[in-house]
């Protein structure tokens, strides 16, 4: 597949910044604060709820994703939305397998140990059982009329940044999500017949959390541990 840059050539034409809102001081600690306090009450959820998300609602948190910056505004990724009951199924079997392999053979003492507080372990039924999942592809290059292939520069980035927006928009919507990675996860682009310009970056499993969920008694480090301020 060809595909033209979507990059403004030298000198392209810049218009105002009309987006921009202003707003006074003491609103603006009060949206920090409540975003905050927000996202604080996220969690990963591993127990769904079958429930169909409402209509719109996925395709509303992508629009969101895909604001994200990306290097060049190239946005290098491509979203999948599987609802599909016999693609989970084959996601599901797939996604066991290499979960297998890696919690029998592939994963350190010390990693197994720091997994054990969570409770995870190869068995996926929510990837059958969550309404829909997302798999996002990184795009690592695209090939452009004449054949040649162009690179995309701070892909990873990029993608990271847009799936940290994907998460945090479908928390704002009301929705609970699992950031799932096994590895590899070759056999998404198999299932779902990406091209091999792209590689799985993550899949998401969103939904509702099931009547009766629970999750891990884990706290998240404090400001003075994740930031410095010079």
């Amino acid at each position: 597949m060809e595909h033209r840059l979507n990059v403004p050539a030298s000198g392209a034409k810049l218009i105002p910044l009309s987006t921009y809102v202003e707003r006074p001081v003491e609103e603006m600690r009060a949206r920090a604060t409540a975003f905050y306090e927000d996202m604080q009450r996220r969690r990963s959820v591993r127990q769904f709820s079958a429930r169909p998300a409402p209509d719109g609602v996925i395709e509303a948190c992508l629009r969101a994703a895909a604001t994200a910056p990306s290097g060049a505004n190239l946005q290098p990724y491509h979203f999948v939305v599987i609802t599909d009951p016999d693609v989970k199924h084959r996601i599901r079997v797939a996604a066991e397998a290499e979960e297998r392999e890696f919690y029998e053979h592939r994963a350190t003492a010390e990693w197994l140990k720091v997994l054990a507080p969570l409770g995870t372990g190869a068995r996926k039924p929510f990837l059958e059982k969550a309404p829909v999942l997302i798999a996002m592809f990184l795009q690592r290059y695209r090939t452009l009329s004449g054949g040649s292939k162009f690179v995309h520069p701070y892909a990873h980035h990029s993608a990271g940044i847009a799936a940290g927006l994907l998460v945090a928009a479908i928390h704002h919507a009301g929705l609970v999500a699992l950031t799932h990675t096994p590895s590899p996860m070759t056999f998404l682009a198999q299932i779902l017949g990406r091209p091999a310009s792209e590689r799985a970056f993550l899949l998401l499993v969103v939904g509702y959390p099931a009547d009766g969920a629970t999750v891990p008694d884990i706290q998240r480090k404090p400001l003075a541990e994740l930031a410095t301020f010079d």
